[in-house]
């Protein structure tokens, strides 16, 4: 199948390389030339514009960092929308707010393009592996046109209901997510403080009730989990201001529906402090360096 791919970042890079990998041909757009040079390494046709991307395209998905990104290669006069062909179908797996998703949704459909909003969890580590979770906001035929595409990337593939849905399971997710971080931060470095071996707390709290992905998978402390960002000087993972900008996603859709959500605002507030100090490049586990205040 011909794809037409935007977004070569983290994320979008190794899920435009599997995509490769499983037999799809891809023509590809970036604003970085050193992803669009690994890109065509690889096999992939380098596109001039979002526009030129896609216009052969069967398929198109993108993978952006935030809502005016998304904005922008699909309604600019160079975007998605100029190029591709009426019927093609889209997948958006960019994080951004539901009502964003459904304006996009609206100016596709208007040109006869069926639109899905599907974002993913598995972090970088999911993506390289093809190992992702789709959380799919589409039709219910349109979501199964779209599954043995997205196999492609990922394992599971959950419909979660009508366009928006899908970013609304995963603003939920990621609020969870960086709450959870902190927490198991806090405890890793308060047991480090108190004297036990971190290695030995890391191996107690993943066979106990505290065990959750960011304690077995992605721990924060340095040196426990040899593949985590935290062993690698908190690099190549999931960036803290994009944590930020998640977090940022579910709490003004909280106001939006006058739904507190108390840890959620105070992990916000944590993150806006770790941005604040030049940390927000570095992996969302390196929270922990607002425990300590020097490297670990």
């Amino acid at each position: 199948m011909d794809i037409g791919f935007i977004g070569l970042g983290n994320m979008g890079g190794p899920m435009a390389a599997n995509l490769m990998k499983a037999g799809h041909s891809l023509t590809v757009f970036d604003l970085s030339k050193t992803a669009l040079q690994v890109a065509s390494d690889a096999g992939a046709r380098v596109a001039k514009s979002p526009r030129d991307a896609v216009e052969n395209s069967e398929v198109v998905i993108t993978m952006l960092p935030a809502a005016a990104h998304v904005m922008a290669v699909y309604l600019n006069d160079d975007g998605v929308l100029a190029g591709v062909r009426p019927g093609v179908p889209m997948i958006d797996s960019s994080t951004i707010d539901p009502a964003t998703a459904k304006l996009i949704a609206e100016a596709a459909g208007k040109q006869g393009n069926p639109f899905a909003d599907a974002p993913v969890s598995g972090g970088t580590g999911g993506a390289q592996a093809g190992t992702l979770t789709f959380m799919v906001g589409a039709d219910e035929a349109l979501f199964e046109t779209l599954k043995p595409v997205l196999a492609g990337m990922g394992k599971n593939m959950v419909h979660c209901g009508e366009t928006g849905t899908g970013q609304i399971a995963k603003i939920c997710n990621n609020l969870l997510l960086g709450i959870s971080m902190i927490g198991v931060a806090e405890s890793m470095k308060l047991g480090a403080s108190l004297g036990i071996d971190p290695n030995k707390l890391a191996s107690i709290i993943n066979t106990s009730t505290g065990r959750c992905w960011s304690a077995d998978t992605c721990n924060p402390y340095p040196n426990v989990l040899p593949n985590a960002p935290s062993s690698r000087g908190y690099t190549g993972g999931f960036g803290a201001d994009l944590m930020l900008k998640d977090l940022g996603l579910a709490v003004d859709a909280a106001r939006q529906v006058k739904q507190p959500i108390m840890l959620g605002a105070l992990a916000q507030q944590l993150y806006q402090t770790m941005s604040m100090q030049g940390l927000g490049g570095l992996d969302f586990s390196a929270i922990i360096k607002l425990y300590s205040g020097k490297e670990d």
